[in-house]
């Protein structure tokens, strides 16, 4: 918690600063839920916070309580990501909005329970499928190397039974906004690529997906899924 000295130079009491780091977990905890765990850009927290108030360094100061708590009281992490380059074209030429995406810095909250505590206590059954099919996707495009065409990405999806047309999945809806959705939470970068023969779409892991917690266990199971296809193959 913030000291009482550091309160006193940016002249706010304890109860103002209290009721903004309340604030700004609630719009983290609603935020998250509301858009299937998109990442919550830093603006939008600060925009809280100064919405009020001009002191240039309260909003560190309460972002940085509010994570604390967030930990503390129901066990989420509040972790800080931020893109170390946008999309780009083989000529290495990024846009001008492809650069501010990069400098943006945004939030997500990442559970530290124990598993089966999460599993039984806070995880959503309904919606286990969307968790399930990206840890599909992420695990075709890192055996791909990290980065993937659309069309072989589609390819190795269709030998799931996912075609990439279907707009009336009866788990995941339309197929095309569910990958867009991996964008979004940023497990997935998506780029146009100039090619010999036009345009074509490609996607790479983003921050999310090169998380140790997530690497890690794609390494596990596709490990297991190797080792599998070779005792079935003896």
């Amino acid at each position: 918690m913030a000291a009482n000295d550091e309160l006193a130079q940016i002249d706010i009491s304890t109860e103002e600063k209290d009721k903004l780091v309340a604030e700004v977990m609630r719009y983290a905890l609603f935020k998250t839920h509301q858009t299937s765990g998109c990442p919550i850009k830093r603006e939008e927290l600060t925009q809280i916070i100064t919405k009020n108030y001009r002191q240039r360094a309260l909003p560190a100061l309460v972002i940085k309580e509010a994570g604390d708590r967030l930990a503390a009281t129901f066990g989420y992490e509040m972790r800080e990501l931020q893109r170390t380059r946008g999309p780009s074209n083989r000529s290495g030429r990024t846009s001008s909005q492809q650069i501010s995406n990069a400098d943006a810095k945004s939030y997500v909250l990442v559970s530290k329970l124990d598993p089966e505590v999460y599993s039984k206590y806070v995880e959503d059954k309904e919606r286990a499928h969307v968790s399930g099919f990206a840890f599909v996707v992420i695990s075709i495009v890192h055996v791909a190397g990290g980065k993937i065409t659309e069309e072989d990405l589609w390819h190795q999806l269709k030998r799931l039974g996912l075609n990439e047309n279907d707009e009336n999945h009866p788990v995941l809806g339309n197929n095309k906004q569910a990958i867009e959705l991996l964008v979004q939470q940023r497990y997935l970068l998506k780029e146009k690529i100039a090619g010999p023969e036009g345009h074509f779409m490609s996607y790479e892991l983003a921050e999310r997906a090169l998380d140790d917690s997530i690497s890690s266990k794609l390494k596990e199971y596709i490990s297991q899924v190797v080792s599998a296809s070779a005792a079935t193959a003896e």
